[in-house]
């Protein structure tokens, strides 16, 4: 399964990291969709119901463009159906966060979209995934392998995540926005391939959905899930459906040319992936810092913080003996707050080589 992401590059990052060759051979630049960039908030902790970076085709949106022109647009994660009849996407009563590849033809939710060709991709730096360990989980950073240094040049702002940077052919009109952008390609020549962070391209179904009363429409995705690889089988026996290259990438998206059928033979478990364990501060949503995808040792314990209530028990044991015990000092815990810049850089460029990773 896939419930947690990390996506931590700059809106106009991203559109240069997915950068592209069409089928002319020309290198393109996918643009983001009027407003969506700023929709789109970059985060070390992604969570269900947050906006995330997607990358679909234009034809969705413009039924005159060119069938492999790719556009980036800000979706929430956690899909509901253009069918669904209540007032508040909160009152669905079952998460569509992921799908299984195995059972999407079973279930309307998600094979509506897909008879409709609404399949996107899901970007991200990488995903999280827990490792039950007894009654404890183990948390990994899970991403592709990277191989090469990055040429772009960080600036100040970038440590921030909130302020870094069979098929109709038709059936593109059932998501067809009034505000659509004419032309979703940066007409720049010949762009250089990006060489920063790999990210990961992870399968997944989109759908759209207008209140009953009318009101904006929302454009929401669910990751689609298949089998654990073999070097990801001991962590969790799921992983999100990844994209492995350009072609595949242009065979999922391209659903005039390539029929759900076969689109679906593209979901298999790929064992390209590498990862390595975290902190449990990713456990908790709410935290968002570069300490979330930390590499740590496992082995290493830290000291628990002390509760309200075993504080009071220690102050209580302490003063019903002749000789007091020294309370463990608890400081270090406290203070501890990593001022790491760029932590996904410093990984790509060897900042952690004493840290090992599968």
């Amino acid at each position: 399964m896939c419930g947690r992401t990390a996506c931590t590059l700059a809106p106009d990052e991203v559109s240069r990291a997915c950068s592209y060759r069409n089928r002319g051979g020309r290198r393109r630049q996918p643009r983001w969709r009027d407003g969506d960039a700023n929709k789109y908030q970059p985060s070390y902790n992604k969570s269900p119901q947050t906006m995330s970076p997607v990358l679909v085709s234009q034809r969705h949106f413009d039924k005159n463009a060119p069938m492999d022109d790719c556009v980036l647009a800000s979706m929430r994660w956690g899909l509901v159906p253009s069918w669904f009849k209540e007032s508040d996407p909160k009152k669905m009563q079952y998460s569509t966060s992921n799908c299984r590849s195995d059972n999407i033809l079973e279930k309307k939710t998600y094979k509506d979209p897909l008879v409709k060709g609404q399949r996107c991709v899901i970007l991200a730096e990488g995903f999280y995934e827990w490792k039950r360990q007894g009654k404890d989980k183990q948390p990994f950073f899970i991403y592709f392998p990277q191989t090469q240094a990055p040429r772009h040049e960080k600036t100040e702002d970038q440590d921030d995540p909130k302020t870094s940077a069979g098929n109709k052919v038709t059936s593109e009109a059932a998501c067809l926005p009034e505000e659509a952008h004419p032309d979703s390609t940066a007409e720049v020549q010949e762009p250089e391939a990006w060489t920063g962070w790999r990210l990961l391209t992870i399968a997944g179904l989109f759908d759209c959905w207008t209140p009953p009363g009318g009101g904006e429409t929302l454009y929401t995705y669910s990751v689609i899930t298949v089998n654990a690889s073999p070097k990801l089988q001991s962590i969790h026996d799921r992983m999100p459906a990844i994209l492995d290259g350009e072609e595949e990438v242009r065979r999922w998206l391209d659903f005039g040319e390539v029929k759900s059928l076969d689109a679906l033979k593209l979901l298999q478990p790929k064992d390209v992936l590498t990862f390595h364990p975290v902190s449990s501060l990713v456990n908790n949503s709410r935290n968002n810092s570069p300490e979330c995808l930390q590499p740590v040792d496992p082995s290493v314990k830290k000291e628990p913080k002390p509760t309200a209530s075993s504080k009071m028990m220690m102050n209580w044991l302490n003063s019903s003996v002749a000789s007091k015990r020294k309370e463990p000092d608890t400081g270090e815990t406290e203070k501890q707050q990593c001022k790491s810049t760029g932590v996904l850089q410093q990984w790509l460029e060897g900042a952690h080589k004493k840290t090992k990773t599968n």
